[in-house]
């Protein structure tokens, strides 16, 4: 039953609601809400309504009506209906954000909800140097950069490094300023400032080296860094040294101590016999005899 009455609803050209669809634009530009239908049948009423107030009707073959009044003459000279019962809204403000219906008479039902967001325009953000802060610093060679928006609202702040989100604030309700700070030691031209909303951004890129000293130029910090590193490379070229020296002169002394091994000369022995006929000395013939006296 169900997909009978559908089928003879989509051959009138009615079909039915789903679930609310979201469009999107930016202040000034114009768009178009579509009805959901292919043609107005005969005798058909199309009606729409913003925020359950009636604005447009339109019927086959027909001139639309506009009802500016009931909507606080908001949508005056700005709405445009035509036979499929679309709604286009000309020169969109912000105030015309909000749910938009449509129904039709032969159904006595909602044919379709949209629900309209209109952001404002984006300014470009400025990125100016925080005189106040700087001064105060600890650090003399470090900056503070300042990346402002005014009069935003439901849009993200960000600087960016590279293609990198450094840091972002999120600015939900409508706001006089908005700051982000951004602390450097130097700048290159890898930083940029972004402010965006879901549907269009605008960069601002940081390439004013008068704000701030620029990396290839080397603030005194950089500097000490640079003496820190060369001194760190001098004691390992003298460590380097040493170690060499000592491998050299232990490679000599092994050298020279081969060198002596290599030049001992060994002599041959000689044996000379001895005379076996030499007459040895005999003991008896060196014997001295002494008187013996009694008393």
């Amino acid at each position: 039953m169900f997909i009978f009455i559908s089928l003879c609803l989509c051959q009138a050209g009615v079909f039915v609601a789903d679930a609310v669809k979201s469009e999107s634009v930016t202040e000034g530009e114009s768009v178009s809400l579509n009805s959901s239908l292919t043609q107005i049948q005969t005798h058909e009423e199309i009606e729409w309504k913003f925020a359950e107030l009636l604005i447009a009707k339109v019927k086959k073959n027909k001139e639309s009506k506009f009802y500016s009044n009931t909507a606080a003459g908001r949508f005056r000279d700005r709405l445009k209906l035509d036979q499929t019962g679309s709604l286009t809204i000309i020169n969109s403000r912000t105030t015309d954000s909000g749910l938009y219906t449509v129904s039709s008479s032969r159904t006595d039902t909602t044919i379709n909800t949209i629900n309209l967001t209109v952001y404002a325009r984006l300014p470009v953000p400025v990125i100016s140097s925080n005189s106040s802060l700087n001064s105060s610093s600890s650090s003399s060679s470090s900056c503070l950069l300042v990346c402002s928006a005014v009069n935003v609202s439901h849009v993200t702040l960000s600087w960016f490094k590279g293609n990198s989100v450094f840091s972002s604030i999120r600015v939900s309700d409508l706001s006089s300023r908005s700051d982000l700070l951004l602390h450097l030691e130097c700048v290159d031209d890898s930083y940029s400032c972004v402010l965006n909303n879901p549907i269009r951004n605008q960069t601002q890129h940081l390439n004013n080296a008068q704000l701030c000293h620029t990396c290839a130029a080397g603030p005194p910090v950089s500097l000490t860094v640079l003496i820190s590193a060369a001194a760190a490379a001098g004691s390992l070229l003298i460590v380097a040294a040493v170690g060499i020296f000592c491998i050299c002169r232990k490679h000599r002394n092994t050298h020279r101590e081969e060198t002596r091994a290599e030049e001992i000369t060994y002599a041959d022995p000689t044996f000379n016999r001895r005379n076996r006929n030499k007459s040895r000395p005999r003991e008896e013939d060196n014997v001295v005899y002494a008187g013996v006296s009694r008393r």
